[in-house]
C-alpha cells in the first residue's frame, strides 16, 4: 500500500473539467515530482488532496495511509498528517518568524476551543529542531516575515508546515521567483525533509530542477496523467520533455 493513492479522480471548478481521470501514488520516504505547464493541472492536484474547496472531486476516490480521505474536511485531512506550502506561501508579513512558527498550534487550539476536538496523530518539529534544520532562520527569530528575501520566506513556509503534524508534504512551485544559488538552498532544505522522514510532493514548473532531487514523476497535460516513472527514465525520455514541458 502506498502512502498515497489517487484513484481516477476527476476535479471540476464549476463546470469547467479540470482534472480528468487522474490515478497516481506516493511511495513513503520519496520525493515525487508533479510536472507540466501553466494550466495542466497541477495545482489543482494538490487541492484536490488537501480538500480544499473549489475544485470539487466528484469521480474517483483519494487515499492516505489507507483511509479515504476524498470528502473529509480539510482541517482534518491536515491534521491527518498533509500539509502543503501554497505557490503564493502566504507567510504573515507583519508577524515575526517565530510568531509565523506557533501559527499552526494557535490554529489547533482554537479548532479545539470551537468544539472540533480535532486530535493530530503526532506531534511535528519542535522550534529547536526546525532552528537547528533551518539555521538561517535560527539568525532571524525576531524579524519580521514580509522583510525576509524570497528564499528565506520559502524556507520559513515549509518550516511552518514541518511544525504541524505530518507525514507527506506537499509544496507548490517552490522555486518561483528564486535566484539559482536560493534555490540551491530550497533543494537541500527539501532532501533534508525527505532524509528526516516527511515524505515529499512537489509540483514544479522548474522541471530540470525537480528532477534533480525527485525519486519518481508525474507528468501532466491538459488535467491528464501522460508520463509516470523514475526522474531517470524522464531525463531520458528527450520526446516526453519536448512534448510536455519544454526542456
Amino acid at each position: 500500500m502506498s502512502l498515497l493513492e489517487i484513484d481516477g479522480i476527476d476535479s471540476y471548478y464549476g463546470q469547467s473539467h479540470i482534472l480528468r481521470d487522474v490515478s497516481m501514488r506516493v511511495e513513503e520516504g520519496e520525493i515525487c515530482a508533479l510536472l507540466g505547464r501553466n494550466g495542466a493541472g497541477k495545482t489543482t492536484t494538490l487541492r484536490s488532496i488537501a480538500g480544499a474547496r473549489p475544485p470539487e472531486v466528484r469521480d474517483g476516490s483519494i487515499t492516505f495511509k489507507g483511509d479515504d480521505i476524498t470528502d473529509m474536511p480539510t482541517d482534518d485531512i491536515s491534521m491527518h498528517g498533509i500539509s502543503m506550502v501554497p505557490e503564493e506561501r502566504r507567510i504573515f508579513g507583519n508577524l515575526t518568524v517565530e510568531e509565523n512558527l506557533h501559527v499552526s498550534d494557535v490554529a489547533l487550539n482554537a479548532s479545539n476551543t470551537w468544539g472540533r476536538n480535532i486530535t493530530v496523530e503526532h506531534e511535528g518539529q519542535s522550534l529547536e529542531q526546525i532552528q537547528k534544520d533551518f539555521p538561517r532562520l535560527q539568525e532571524r527569530m525576531n524579524q519580521l516575515g514580509g522583510t525576509l528575501s524570497g528564499g528565506e520566506q520559502q524556507m520559513l513556509a515549509i518550516a511552518r508546515a514541518l511544525k504541524q503534524s505530518t507525514d507527506l508534504m506537499m509544496l507548490d512551485e517552490p522555486y518561483e521567483g528564486l535566484a539559482p544559488q536560493i534555490i540551491q538552498s530550497v533543494e537541500d532544505a527539501i532532501k533534508r525533509i525527505r532524509d528526516d522522514g516527511t515524505t515529499v510532493l512537489l509540483v514544479e514548473q522548474n522541471a530540470m530542477a525537480a528532477m534533480k532531487i525527485a525519486d519518481r514523476c508525474y507528468v501532466l497535460d491538459q488535467g491528464a496523467v501522460v508520463f509516470e516513472g523514475s526522474a531517470e527514465e524522464l531525463q531520458d525520455d528527450q520526446e516526453t520533455r519536448d512534448r510536455y514541458l519544454g526542456v
